[in-house]
């Protein structure tokens, strides 16, 4: 056995007592060794030192490995160099088909669709763990790789101007993958909905500027799409698999993972029901009336209004940048909730997909139907799991030494 497979074993097998029953220990230590029986790719790392330095499984790194969930990572700039690129490519396309050769499509798009495993599969290809790039480069790699790769799975979408042609992306890749029609326009309309949803109806302060669909010859998809937080400096990663949906508007992200916010709009949580409904019931009224309801508020900010009533105080918590006021309500919003109330939705979901209907107009619905109204919104951030303390080099952030000792107590 040669060095370099002497030292990948070696820490395999550490990373195995130390975590023995975790699934990123059980894949990681199953995929690398079929690469080695199977591929000789081990061989290949002989310049990779480095990487293989990066491929690390902390204990924040080893939960949940089987869920679909949200990572919240640094925001980096710059470009992955063409030399680390290029080998990134033909590194994952060796990864894909062998995940793909031995346990099928469906199993390689339940991984990408874990934020995890997809962090893995990047500190294994050369990557920054924690780096915001990880999720464009690695997305980019693949997409190459696939592309070269005859296994039925078709990479569409990208960063920037480039997720803009993820509908005509799909529609080439129907003829590879032999779609119908109806199948071509289905897959279209997921693409736009997960992208509208993790915009406009989960409100946490990212916008997106990466947004890639993979979908496979069964059918099957999966979305990972990342939004900007030029505030805080990270980035919010979301992942989508189709498999585990069973309502695109209500809670369609099983786990949550980064850095929790203090308040977040989130009309996709069980307890947003009525507000759901309710905004569908205003909108198919006179989007006139709405000017009005918000008069009757008069046309205080809830900053404001929260000095005279006790009422609703979950809502008049909002932080100011979430404020919202008649002056919100502008004509373009009301030109959206007009065409909203000329094509009568009959659900949310049919809400959402209307051209126009973005963060304004959701916002807006949302507070009226709070305020005038009564109905419950979750301002909770659905982010479910995080880094418990910190990390001593600062990231995700520096660590909390009150809540530390907390724990210890």
């Amino acid at each position: 056995m040669k060095k370099n497979e002497r030292n990948l074993e070696k820490r395999s097998h550490l990373r195995a007592l130390k975590y023995p029953n975790s699934s990123s220990t059980q894949s990681f230590l199953g995929i690398f060794k079929l690469l080695r029986e199977k591929l000789g790719l081990i061989k290949s790392f002989g310049s990779w030192k480095a990487s293989l330095k990066n491929l690390k499984i902390t204990p924040q790194l080893v939960i949940l490995m089987e869920r679909v969930g949200v990572a919240e990572l640094p925001l980096h700039y710059g470009r992955a160099p063409k030399w680390l690129f290029q080998r990134m490519v033909k590194l994952g396309k060796s990864i894909t088909t062998l995940i793909v050769n031995e346990y099928g499509r469906d199993k390689f798009l339940e991984r990408l669709a874990d934020p995890f495993w997809l962090n893995a599969l990047g500190c294994a290809l050369g990557y920054d763990w924690h780096s915001s790039g990880l999720t464009t480069v690695v997305l980019g790699a693949l997409k190459e790789a696939l592309a070269r790769a005859d296994l039925g799975i078709v990479v569409c979408g990208g960063k920037g101007k480039t997720s803009r042609k993820t509908p005509e992306e799909i529609e080439r890749a129907s003829e590879i993958l032999s779609f119908r029609s109806e199948e071509i326009e289905r897959l279209k309309y997921c693409s736009k909905i997960a992208a509208k949803i993790d915009n406009a109806v989960v409100q946490d302060g990212y916008t997106l500027y990466h947004h890639a669909f993979i979908v496979s010859e069964d059918g099957e998809w999966v979305v990972v799409q990342q939004g900007m937080n030029q505030l805080n400096r990270f980035a919010r990663r979301y992942h989508w698999l189709s498999k585990k949906i069973k309502n695109l508007v209500v809670e369609p992200h099983s786990a949550i993972v980064g850095k929790k916010e203090d308040v977040v709009l989130d009309l996709t949580a069980r307890e947003s029901e009525d507000t759901r409904k309710c905004s569908v019931d205003l909108v198919k009224d006179n989007p006139e009336h709405l000017r009005k309801y918000l008069r009757d508020i008069r046309q205080k900010s809830l900053w404001e209004f929260s000095k005279d009533s006790d009422i609703q105080l979950k809502f008049l918590r909002l932080p100011r940048e979430h404020d919202f006021s008649l002056q919100d309500l502008d004509d373009r919003v009301i030109k959206s909730l007009k065409l909203a109330y000329e094509l009568q939705p009959q659900d949310f979901e049919e809400l959402v997909s209307i051209k126009g209907i973005g963060p304004k107009c959701i916002r807006a619905l949302a507070l009226i139907s709070n305020l005038i109204y009564g109905t419950e919104v979750s301002y909770r951030d659905p982010c479910k799991f995080s880094f418990a303390h910190g990390g001593k080099d600062g990231v995700p952030y520096p660590v909390d030494l009150k809540t530390y000792d907390h724990s210890i107590k």
